[in-house]
């Protein structure tokens, strides 16, 4: 009976810390000349831009300006962006002292010349109105807007990626981080003021940080500069890591560990009830022929509802991936080792090609 009582606990905790926090999309709002400047990081995006670039031209609202910065990329990503008619920069060699990501948004904004900016990466996908909506809800709430994009799943092995998928709406929708002072925000879509950006020195100001993100809200945060995250639901999607099982491993692991050193409290505490009662219900099969084993099979089952529940928000899932989530827990785990090897043995982790030192958090 202790059992089911954690895994029901572990289910409480989740609904206690997920919102559904959906992207609004009010149209009482007129909108004035809006100067939106896209800048868009890219490295080996050959397969993702042109669903992006193709979306940003039926936009409702028009961006004024599309800059695309060619990361050193060793596939088509610069011929397709000037296929699209936007801007093309090649990135400059890395200096010492900054990180792969954070260098190439910086080149991209030195370009830019609107008065609001929104930073995009590659394998984003917008619905129609997702530009309009961004802008009118940033403008009526102030200070910066970032999205947790809804996942668009093609195949089984990107759906292994459901319990981090899970757990990221957690960290940026969490009650608990309302007033953090290290709220972080959602690299994959953020809108910001130029004026706002340029207060708090934009990426140079984090320039050696790997997770840039994180580490880019919470420098608006502690500059009493509001924060705001929302899911994709309906508006903004993404497909993630769609190249295969090591960039997943290898995106996912990146910042699993070191992602949680600036979450509130209250968060980490019900996260982390919510996975051990998950962990917990998924040895049910080990259990069947003992006492343990009813208990731990209700709590799998109740997990599963939850899971439906969730992923109607959190991305395309289907129905397999839910019934059998025991499958997407090994991956978490797998991949929370792998991530925890690479922070702590290694000293470094590995993305695109490049490491990325922990400790100096300069690249190699």
């Amino acid at each position: 009976m202790a059992l089911l009582v954690i895994c029901i606990l572990g289910c409480l905790s989740g609904f206690l810390i997920f919102r559904r926090q959906v992207l609004p999309r009010s149209t009482d709002q007129a909108l004035n000349a809006v100067k939106l400047s896209i800048i868009i990081p890219a490295r080996n995006e050959a397969d993702n831009l042109p669903h992006l670039l193709h979306a940003l031209r039926i936009q409702t609202l028009e961006p004024y300006e599309v800059i695309v910065v060619d990361d050193f990329s060793e596939d088509h990503t610069k011929e397709i962006a000037e296929y699209y008619g936007v801007t093309v920069i090649s990135n400059p060699k890395l200096p010492e002292g900054w990180t792969g990501k954070n260098w190439a948004v910086w080149n991209g904004y030195s370009h830019a010349t609107g008065d609001l900016i929104a930073f995009l990466d590659a394998d984003i996908r917008f619905a129609p109105r997702a530009l309009e909506c961004l802008v009118k809800t940033r403008n009526k709430l102030g200070g910066v807007l970032s999205i947790v994009p809804y996942h668009y799943t093609e195949n089984l092995r990107e759906r292994l990626s459901l319990i981090f998928n899970v757990l990221g709406v957690f960290a940026f929708t969490s009650p608990f981080e309302k007033n953090n002072k290290q709220k972080g925000l959602y690299g994959s879509c953020i809108l910001t003021t130029r004026e706002d950006y340029e207060s708090i020195k934009g990426h140079e100001g984090i320039k050696s940080e790997m997770l840039d993100d994180l580490n880019l809200g919470a420098t608006y945060a502690r500059a009493g500069i509001p924060v705001n995250n929302f899911i994709g639901y309906g508006q903004v999607s993404f497909r993630m890591y769609p190249q295969g099982l090591k960039s997943q491993i290898q995106g996912f692991g990146k910042g699993a560990v070191l992602g949680t050193s600036k979450l509130k409290a209250g968060t980490l505490t019900l996260t982390a009830i919510w996975a051990i009662g998950l962990i917990l219900s998924t040895a049910f099969p080990f259990f069947l022929t003992t006492s343990w084993g009813i208990p731990l099979l209700i709590g799998y089952l109740l997990y599963m509802a939850q899971l439906f529940y969730f992923v109607k928000y959190v991305g395309i899932f289907g129905i397999v991936t839910p019934v059998l989530h025991i499958v997407s827990t090994l991956f978490f785990i797998m991949v929370m080792l792998y991530s925890m090897y690479q922070v702590v043995f290694l000293g470094h982790v590995a993305w695109k090609g490049r490491h990325v030192k922990v400790g100096s958090r300069r690249e190699q």
